[in-house]
């Protein structure tokens, strides 16, 4: 058992002449339970890096916890000295202490002899994979807490491929870090960085430029943008965050001149003041986009989070009202777009594939089996599209056409390895522009697509389980599953069981490999399609609960997943 009181006033020793540090630390004494949720446990690092609250603490996001995992990163790197001295591309979004964790990260690793290439201002999370591979780095770290509330930061690394670290370099990387004290991670000076040539600064032609030429390549229909991109009319919001220059950049060079953007949510705020969260899957985040679209007449709004790697669309429906698309609504629109247009065009490469994460829609395997193009799935995190889109070129098996996360994540390139919203930008509003070349909306596409293969419903449940007794009833619930799994649910039968900590999908007492990489997961395939899906989260203190159900109606297909849901709610009991 650690010992917290023991811990903490090591901190107040160690960091004695950091002011704010010991300021912070002072303010809690004597609150045993905020010490304890500070000191019980250090900041975990995984494959999506480490989130967590700002602070004073092993268990929160504080420049201590940076500098030390730079150091555990910079060992790992070293051990290919070669590979190391490619450097390390390091980029940072609007959040409190952004861009002082990303200068911490940049001197560490210069402290160690490894040059690291820091932009010079905030930039998205796909321009930051981008330069990974553009500047042939070593690594790339971006320091984000994507669409959490302003109380949060994170820290997020990459590997060469321009993906984020997989299972087994983020359990290397853990292994160098737990062997360091919070103490010896020390930067260099700034000044000694450039004048040893290994910090360089990154200003916006040196790879900006070639991904905006890049990510026009990526318009489906670019004679379609020439001739009616100045006539549709667009709301953007970057909430706060760092999708408002590269969003509106992208928007104007391909035609779409017609933009409006929410001016009270234009520039950067860490405080993210004008939001609930900065989370654009939240209908709150568009409130004050509607407005603007009703005073400028648009019927199509956007919205990208702080990192600008998701993307949340509202589309106005016959009754004047904005509708939110979900996640994956708004990826079978891309989606069959994409497919259906390259169709047409005869331009539909015969080995074409999409891929999805397990937990995202099973409407768009329909659409990709109508249009003969392979789907392939993944578990969850964007790092393993990534690996699918490496693995087709390095087989030549499949052309990558597109890919996607029910949690807002979209992208259609290769040149970048993680979700990307302003290619995501690109695709909704060509899409938009299409559908109104033939006097429609994307909210009528949307009601085709339901017409041609029936109406699916997704719903996720997030349980929060926060501090050590969440961590242990989180493992509680999943083992409790596994030993006794359901045989229906709200009366559907389940058909077969997908355990991927075992690796095995059971049918009829059969099991067989499910052929992806070992996860805690538990997904549960029921009668006539529909599934449920059980995965504690791996960057928050949450079990979340997926439930997708499909029917040939809107109300049958909603109905069926409320009392799905209610039944599988009491899994989580």
């Amino acid at each position: 058992m650690v010992d917290v009181n023991k811990l903490y006033e090591q901190w107040l020793a160690d960091f004695a002449s950091d002011p704010e540090t010991r300021e912070d630390l002072e303010a809690i004494a004597g609150n045993e339970q905020e010490i304890l949720d500070r000191f019980y446990t250090g900041l975990s690092f995984g494959t999506a890096g480490m989130r967590g609250v700002l602070g004073a603490g092993t268990n929160r996001m504080n420049k201590y916890n940076v500098r030390r995992a730079t150091k555990g990163l910079a060992q790992y790197l070293l051990t290919d000295p070669e590979n190391a001295q490619r450097g390390v591309a390091i980029a940072y979004d609007s959040r409190r202490f952004s861009a002082e964790f990303a200068k911490d990260t940049a001197l560490v690793l210069c402290a160690h002899g490894i040059p690291a290439y820091l932009f010079d201002a905030l930039r998205p999370v796909p321009i930051l994979s981008y330069a990974v591979r553009h500047l042939h780095t070593a690594a790339g770290v971006v320091v984000t807490a994507s669409h959490n509330p302003p109380q949060y930061n994170g820290y997020k690394v990459y590997g060469d491929d321009g993906a984020q670290l997989g299972p087994e370099a983020a359990d290397a990387v853990t292994g160098y870090i737990q062997k360091l004290s919070y103490t010896e991670a020390v930067p260099m000076d700034e000044k000694e960085a450039l004048d040893k040539g290994l910090l360089h600064i990154i200003g916006d032609k040196e790879v900006d430029d070639d991904y905006m030429e890049d990510i026009k390549t990526l318009c489906v229909q670019p004679q379609l943008l020439k001739e009616e991109g100045s006539k549709l009319s667009i709301v953007y919001t970057p909430l706060h965050g760092s999708g408002n220059v590269p969003v509106r950049r992208m928007l104007r060079e391909i035609g779409i001149t017609k933009v409006a953007v929410v001016k009270e949510q234009e520039l950067p705020d860490p405080n993210f003041s004008t939001l609930k969260v900065p989370n654009p899957e939240d209908p709150t985040a568009f409130i004050l986009a509607e407005k603007l679209a009703d005073e400028v007449g648009a019927n199509v709004i956007f919205a990208t989070d702080p990192d600008c790697d998701r993307l949340g669309v509202a589309v106005r429906g016959h009754d004047g009202v904005f509708h939110l698309l979900t996640g994956n609504q708004i990826g079978c629109v891309l989606l069959e777009y994409i497919l259906s247009t390259k169709k047409k065009q005869g331009t539909l490469p015969a080995n074409g594939a999409a891929v999805k994460s397990i937990v995202s829609t099973s409407l768009a395997n329909r659409i990709c089996e109508h249009c003969g193009v392979d789907m392939f799935e993944t578990l969850t995190g964007f790092k393993f599209i990534g690996e699918k889109i490496q693995q087709f070129q390095d087989d030549g098996s499949h052309t990558f056409l597109f890919g996607f996360e029910e949690s807002y994540g979209f992208l259609s390139s290769t040149f970048v390895r993680d979700k990307d919203g302003v290619n995501a930008s690109l695709l909704i509003s060509e899409a938009a522009c299409a559908c109104e070349a033939e006097g429609k909306t994307l909210y009528d596409k949307m009601q085709e697509i339901f017409a041609e293969y029936g109406y699916y419903v997704e719903k996720v449940v997030s349980k929060t389980l926060p501090g050590m007794d969440g961590l242990t009833r989180m493992k509680e619930i999943m083992k409790q599953l596994r030993a006794c799994p359901p045989k229906t649910l709200a009366g559907l039968q389940v058909t077969a069981v997908r355990d991927y900590l075992t690796g095995e999908r059971t049918e009829n007492g059969v099991s067989k490999p499910t052929g992806l990489p070992k996860s805690d997961v538990l997904y549960y395939e029921l009668e006539q399609g529909n599934w449920v899906c059980i995965r504690p989260s791996g960057t928050e203190p949450k079990i979340k609960l997926y439930i997708n159900t499909n029917a040939p109606s809107k109300e049958e297909a909603e109905k069926r997943n409320e009392v799905l849901r209610q039944d599988a709610e009491k899994l989580l009991d």
